[in-house]
């Protein structure tokens, strides 16, 4: 491995405009809706695709993971993509195989080689499977584009060879009926605070940058 950092866990802890993210409206009340419940954060992480660098997701379903190593007891959960920068078909975009959801939770070996990361992956014959069903698309978009998709989505992600780093926020929300019962993981991973999201104003992260304007103007 290149030893360049991917991921960045709990930044909503640590970082007062990603705790807003967090909060967002536009990003938690869609969710509530289709759950048809309050959420709370299952975890929160920046994914990093440094340009030259950025190294493989291998294919899995992230439900897969939460429910074998947290106790997460349904796929009462989603899954919120911010591109913090121009995500291309060249810079490591994420891989989807449209409807694998529907198949609901798949037989996964776990891979602890790979990368640094943990994972419970999808064995070859079964990616093959799905896509050549489905098919394999990739959302690209502009630096503020939002993505939002099931936890039992088959995804993946190439690694970026290209001269331009992309940088991703995650946001896994959980109805609270559906937390985890399992505490296996680091907390800073598999969040233990069930209380539900309340979110902000709508221009909560444009207040954030006046207030910081105002902030450095006295």
């Amino acid at each position: 491995t290149s030893g360049v950092a991917r991921t960045a866990f709990a930044a909503h802890t640590y970082n007062e405009a990603f705790s807003r993210l967090g909060c967002h409206p536009r990003l938690i009340e869609p969710v509530v809706q289709i759950l048809g419940e309050a959420v709370y954060m299952h975890q929160y992480k920046v994914n990093a695709k440094a340009a030259f660098d950025g190294e493989v997701w291998q294919w899995h379903q992230d439900f897969g993971t939460w429910h074998r190593d947290d106790e997460m007891p349904e796929p009462r959960a989603m899954n919120i993509a911010v591109f913090l920068d121009d995500v291309t078909p060249a810079n490591g975009p994420l891989l989807f195989i449209p409807r694998s959801h529907k198949r609901g939770t798949l037989p996964a070996g776990h891979d602890i080689q790979t990368t640094s990361y943990p994972l419970w992956t999808l064995d070859r014959d079964v990616v093959s499977e799905l896509a050549c069903a489905g098919g394999i698309e990739a959302p690209v978009g502009k630096a503020g584009g939002v993505v939002m998709f099931n936890s039992n989505l088959v995804h993946a992600s190439p690694p970026n060879i290209s001269p331009f780093g992309r940088t991703i926020v995650y946001l896994s929300l959980c109805a609270v009926s559906n937390h985890i019962r399992r505490y296996h993981r680091a907390e800073y991973i598999a969040h233990r605070d069930f209380t539900p999201i309340e979110p902000l104003a709508d221009d909560c992260l444009m207040q954030l940058v006046v207030e910081r304007q105002l902030t450095e103007a006295s």
